[in-house]
């Protein structure tokens, strides 16, 4: 008997390569200002954006807020005289236009989009999730996109999951999976809201202490096994 109706998926390292992603666009918006890319660019980048959406998972900093604070700290740290505005409008356009899948995404959603309904739960900003998703190759297989800088609230909040819960239908939670790479936002946010949650795990980190029961994937290719 199938156990579940809905299955939601994290975006950015979950469907998305937000890796990739991440450093095509910020080399094209690093062109629009005449500056040269460098490894360091993107190092320094990558660790004040993820400084800040810890602040936005932990609830200290909203979710709209994210976007300018980001540019100014790292046009500061590579000592560019530059808008921080332009910057930002630029490097969200450039990343918009990236709907690079994950290896296995697009097969795997179609298997899947049979049998269940699927929604794409991100804490992220409107204009690159939207774009992305409207230039992917896995649009159609998507009901729902819950945003977090469109409601509000970030993952884990359970006012996200409630949100997303009353957008969705008002599903029941026992028939509900959700699927992400964050073990914060998504795992902790879907266990403590009370449904079943399953880790993508592909770069094999260590699981944290008492979480066995976990259902934990290297591969999206493995949820066709399991759930199709």
């Amino acid at each position: 008997m199938q156990r579940y109706q809905w299955l939601l998926f994290d975006a950015d390292g979950t469907l998305f390569d937000y890796e990739k992603a991440e450093s095509s666009a910020l080399r094209q918006a690093l062109r629009m200002m005449d500056v040269s890319f460098e490894p360091a660019y993107l190092a320094a980048y990558q660790r004040i954006n993820q400084a800040l959406w810890h602040e936005v998972e932990s609830g200290k900093l909203a979710p709209a807020e994210l976007k300018l604070r980001r540019s100014e700290q790292f046009l500061l740290t590579i000592g560019a005289a530059y808008s921080p505005i332009t910057f930002s409008a630029n490097y969200l356009e450039c990343l918009a236009g990236c709907s690079d899948l994950v290896a296995g995404a697009e097969e795997v959603l179609r298997a899947l989009h049979e049998k269940y309904r699927i929604a794409i739960l991100t804490n992220g900003l409107q204009a690159v999730q939207r774009g992305r998703l409207a230039r992917s190759r896995i649009r159609q297989q998507i009901a729902e996109m819950i945003i977090s800088e469109e409601i509000g609230y970030a993952k884990p909040a359970r006012e996200f999951f409630d949100i997303a819960f009353a957008q969705m239908g008002h599903p029941s939670r026992r028939e509900t999976l959700m699927i992400g790479d964050g073990w914060v936002s998504d795992i902790q946010g879907a266990l403590q809201y009370g449904i079943d949650a399953c880790w993508y795990n592909p770069g094999g980190k260590t699981r944290p202490a008492g979480s066995a029961s976990i259902h934990e994937i290297a591969s999206l290719r493995e949820l066709v096994g399991w759930l199709a």
